[in-house]
């Protein structure tokens, strides 16, 4: 890994190495291990029709599948203790891959009714069900105690936010406006939930994304950052950019969060999109400073435990359309 160029662009003041971990197809989603030395994430390449689980060291080597390689996988998460491992999948449903959103109704995510929670082994093996409610169930991370699990579920109907014990009992669910809550992640003393939310407000727009909703898909074009105490009290919405963002995360000390979103500051608009950046704020939404400088998608990101490294998703370097790589970069404070 030491032998590649930096490709940091020169905007790019707070990353230094910026090395490339995977090569090829679409990548996304990579988390550190406790231990910081590992990374799981999501993959589609070569043979791999749609995305399974895989785990590599954060050098890039050793990736290797964790997944059962049937269905769709999504939103993968070590344990604390580095031994098991968390995902979505929807390979009880069917083997095959769920068929994709019907883009004719505009920019849509599929929020696949077949999606239920697993743990396994960090190896893979051991799978077990942690839920098993109709629809969706996905987008699961945990507290770094390794006590709590965060996840969004449509099993009241709507989509909404949920904590339960990390062997799946005492379920909660913490928001209930109407509206997709979902992407949750824990603070790093667990007292703190961030997570994205789009509540329509007016009937034409409730209708739209009712509609929606009622064939497994959202419009995500409209996504604000909120923050709640992990009781689900105290919800406030945190940025007002009236763009796309998602994919908050707290830094390694708790301070600052980090997020993408195709917010452009020059028109106080949507980037359009397919350019998401990433950008860190104070927990109450000011000192808002954009991270990467980079033409397509930069997101998912999520900072080491020691808070020394910042992983995440991008275009950059792509040798092929949507190309999405993993990337690792030493962070500048």
């Amino acid at each position: 890994m030491g032998s590649q160029p930096d490709m940091a662009t020169p905007q790019e003041k707070r990353l230094r190495n910026v090395h490339q971990l995977t090569f090829g197809g679409q990548n996304a989603e990579a988390y550190f291990s406790a231990d910081g030395k590992k990374l799981i994430f999501q993959s589609t390449h070569g043979d791999v029709k749609c995305d399974q689980i895989f785990i590599m060291n954060i050098d890039g080597s050793d990736q290797h599948m964790v997944s059962t390689g049937n269905g769709r996988t999504t939103c993968s998460y070590f344990y604390p203790n580095g031994k098991k491992i968390l995902y979505a999948s929807t390979h009880l449903t069917s083997p095959e891959c769920p068929l994709k959103p019907d883009y004719s109704k505009g920019y849509v995510w599929g929020v696949y009714s077949g999606y239920d929670i697993f743990t396994a082994n960090s190896d893979g093996s051991g799978l077990k069900q942690l839920t098993n409610t109709p629809g969706y169930d996905a987008e699961a991370t945990i507290s770094l105690d390794g006590k709590k699990i965060t996840f969004t579920s449509v099993r009241n109907g709507d989509l909404d936010i949920y904590i339960m014990d990390a062997d799946g009992k005492n379920v909660k669910q913490l928001t209930h406006e109407l509206g997709y809550d979902g992407g949750p992640a824990f603070s790093p003393d667990g007292k703190r939930i961030v997570y994205r939310a789009y509540h329509p407000q007016n009937e034409k727009d409730i209708a739209d994304y009712k509609a929606l909703l009622a064939q497994n898909l959202i419009r995500p074009t409209s996504l604000e950052i909120w923050l709640m105490k992990s009781d689900g009290s105290d919800k406030k919405q945190i940025t007002n950019l009236g763009a796309a963002s998602f994919g908050p995360a707290f830094t390694a000390d708790g301070k600052k969060i980090i997020f993408s979103t195709n917010y452009d500051p020059a028109t106080h608009a949507t980037g359009g999109e397919g350019n998401f950046e990433l950008w860190t704020m104070n927990p109450d939404g000011t000192a808002l400073e954009r991270i990467t400088y980079s033409d397509g998608f930069d997101g998912f990101p999520m900072f080491s435990p020691d808070g020394k490294k910042l992983v995440w998703a991008s275009n950059r370097n792509g040798k092929a359309p949507h190309e999405t790589n993993i990337f690792i970069a030493d962070w500048i404070p």
